[in-house]
């Protein structure tokens, strides 16, 4: 089984990497990228009307290029320490002017050394000369003329436009030389009071971006995209996109990509059937389909996908899982569903919306579709299939209200239409790889379920016995399967045709002679036993003869595993040597039942010819003689090879003992009535 599980992995990582990589339909493509010079005329094939994301983000850009920067408002705090701080300035130069300690070099080096202030030779000079009516002329005008400047706005770039202004808010009143004193001490005190602010000019640009309507497109049929000799840009290389007229170049990196992508989902997919489905792998027909429909599904997808916006919502990712869940069961379907939704985004670009659409239909429809009892269910999983995918538009389209009402209507129908396409596409493919696959569906087991059917009408009217112990034990069988979980019409189904190689010689059965009559009298046992099994093979060429699924055609030739005609085997060794006789001879051909529900119906196949021939006076009775029977098929070894465990074989016998037993109970003799009485007619007896 690991064998196959491996070359299935190579052969669909091999397939589907090729797939996804190269172009698969020829067409008259460009192969251009941005900067390219184009080598010939290339116009448009169609008129086509698309929403430009190219254009529409340049419009995005210019709109937040035009948003200026934000600054925050002057702060006052800092207006107000920078009057203090020329306050302070001037009490020290002031107090450097009267100290009559120091000479003047001092106080001119004192004055050097005033932290974030550079006056001039010139100015020093002059603050140390300034008589003190003059100075306190000086000291007035500069704190007032800080004040001013520093109530302005001044932003960080903004600083030396701001010292420009200084010489125009001191007073006239004073001399040259105070003047300039004032200028240089008030302009080595003004410093920025207002400053960028990112967040606010961040917004206000995200703002502008979302104010922008997306940009559409309109090329008619025929006008020139790209002329000989242009220069290729993103808009160009988006219009021939959207016309479908752009091959892009394959690199090695690409392809590289691609691979390692397709070996991740092959690995995992095969991974999680090794560990919880390993008897996958054992029905080549199983794998087999899975393989085929895998690609099919991926060569769909390149074909809808990639570079289409509303074929992509057409494509019935929906219908894979659908089908699986039909044929193979819902869990293998699961996971299919999610690999195919892997593959849609993966072809896409990681397109959440619609990997999230792929996968989501798929999901609901294999939940809710379950094993098929009715056509009407694949209606119901279509609209499923539909709702769910509308929904997926809808939650990506409507928040932000930024959609077009009239793309939203028309991805809206395509959801729809996706799920009727992938309901039709099940129902057509159950039917059609069914038959191929030789896989049974329920619906098949409806049809054979039906007494009208040629193969029971020939039983009823051939071999009547053997069609009343056939009903009986599909009663049981059914019964049982369903306290076990197993495949309930799968066991009644097998139960109805296990016997059905008895209407070839219908009056060598015990069930189909007339009482007293026993034709095996005038037989030999060898030539009995020969008969009896014979029914087997005679089930299986009937079988094949009208059709019979494969999993149908068990039962027949399990039902009996490779157990002995022990009756004729035992006649055979009391009327001659016991070494003489091959217990071969007398053995069924087998094989041993190797399902749950084929060993069902072997079992209750043995208990009713047992329970039928003993005429069990009680209960208990009843009881013992199927406990009897369940314990000699399983020491025996008939069992071996199916999955049955104690606690099911416990079940099991319980539900056997219930219909048996009620089958099967003692009946009240009444005694004869006099004439007076049957006069009476006793309906009710």
């Amino acid at each position: 089984m690991r064998a196959r599980a491996i070359a299935f992995s190579l052969a669909f990582a091999l397939v589907t990497s090729l797939i996804l990589v190269f172009q698969l339909l020829p067409a008259d493509r460009v192969t251009l990228e941005e900067g390219d010079v184009c080598p010939q005329d290339i116009r448009a094939p169609r008129e086509i009307t698309y929403v430009s994301q190219v254009l529409t983000e340049e419009a995005r850009a210019r709109a937040e290029a035009a948003v200026k920067d934000i600054y925050d408002p002057p702060e006052v705090r800092i207006a107000r320490k920078q009057v203090t701080k020329a306050r302070q300035i001037l009490d020290y130069l002031d107090s450097v002017r009267h100290d009559g300690y120091a000479t003047p070099e001092q106080r001119r080096e004192w004055i050097e050394a005033i932290p974030d202030l550079s006056l001039s030779a010139a100015t020093i000079d002059h603050i140390l000369a300034f008589a003190d009516d003059e100075w306190q002329k000086v000291a007035n005008e500069a704190v007032y003329v800080v004040d001013r400047v520093m109530r302005m706005e001044i932003r960080e770039g903004q600083v030396a436009e701001a010292k420009r202004t200084v010489p125009t808010y001191i007073g006239l009143y004073l001399s040259d030389d105070q003047r300039e004193v004032v200028k240089e001490l008030a302009q080595g005190l003004i410093v920025p009071n207002s400053f960028y602010n990112a967040e606010k000019t961040a917004e206000a640009k995200r703002l502008a971006r979302e104010r922008v309507q997306p940009v559409t497109r309109t090329i008619a049929k025929g006008e020139a995209i790209l002329r000989e000799g242009d220069i290729v840009e993103l808009e160009d290389l988006e219009a021939l996109e959207q016309l479908g007229l752009r091959q892009a170049r394959i690199e090695w990196q690409d392809i590289l990509g691609t691979l390692i992508f397709v070996l991740l989902v092959t690995t995992a997919l095969v991974l999680y059937l090794l560990r919880f489905q390993p008897d996958f792998w054992a029905n080549w027909r199983h794998a087999l389909l899975l393989f085929l429909l895998l690609v099919l599904f991926v060569l769909v997808a390149k074909l809808m996908v990639p570079g289409h916006v509303v074929l992509a919502y057409l494509f019935p990712s929906a219908a894979l899982p659908m089908l699986l869940t039909a044929l193979l069961g819902p869990q293998l379907a699961i996971v299919a569903a999610v690999l195919v939704a892997a593959m849609v985004g993966f072809m896409t670009g990681g397109s959440l919306e619609l990997t999230i659409y792929a996968l989501a239909g798929g999901l609901i429809a294999s939940i809710n579709l379950g094993r098929v009892r009715k056509l009407s269910a694949f209606l119901w999983a279509g609209v499923h299939v539909a709702l769910a995918n509308l929904a997926v538009v809808l939650a990506f389209r409507l928040p932000g209200g930024d959609y077009d009402m009239m793309g939203l209507l028309t991805l809206a129908a395509a959801s729809v239409a996706n799920g009727g396409l992938a309901a039709s596409l099940t129902l057509a493919g159950f039917y059609l790889l069914g038959s191929i696959f030789d896989i049974t569906t329920s619906l098949q087991l409806m049809e054979l379920a039906r007494p009208n059917h040629p193969l029971l009408r020939q039983l009823l009217l051939k071999a009547p016995g053997t069609y009343h112990h056939s009903l009986l034990v599909s009663n049981m069988a059914e019964q049982a399967a369903e306290r076990i979980g197993a495949d309930a019409l799968l066991a009644r189904v097998g139960a109805y045709y296990h016997d059905i190689g008895k209407i070839v010689r219908p009056y060598f059965f015990a069930e189909n002679q007339v009482k007293g009559m026993n034709v095996h009298d005038r037989l030999d046992p060898q030539t009995s036993a020969k008969i009896i099994i014979g029914h087997v093979l005679d089930g299986l060429e009937l079988a094949k003869k009208y059709r019979l699924p494969r999993r149908v055609r068990d039962f027949i030739a399990q039902h009996h595993g490779t157990g002995l005609a022990s009756y004729f085997y035992r006649q055979a060794c009391q009327q001659g040597e016991a070494e003489e006789v091959k217990a071969e001879d007398f053995r069924y051909p087998g094989p041993k039942p190797q399902t749950k529900e084929t060993a069902i119906v072997m079992l209750a196949d043995a208990c009713e010819a047992t329970v039928r021939s003993a005429h069990p006076t009680s209960p208990e009775e009843v009881e013992r003689l199927v406990r009897k029977v369940i314990e000699h098929a399983l020491l025996s070894g008939e069992l071996d090879e199916c999955d049955l465990t104690l606690r099911e074989l416990d079940e099991i016998r319980g539900s056997f003992v219930n219909i048996l037993q009620g089958v099967f109970h003692p009946r009240v003799k009444y005694p004869e009535a006099t004439t007076a009485e049957e006069d009476e007619g006793n309906e009710g007896v």
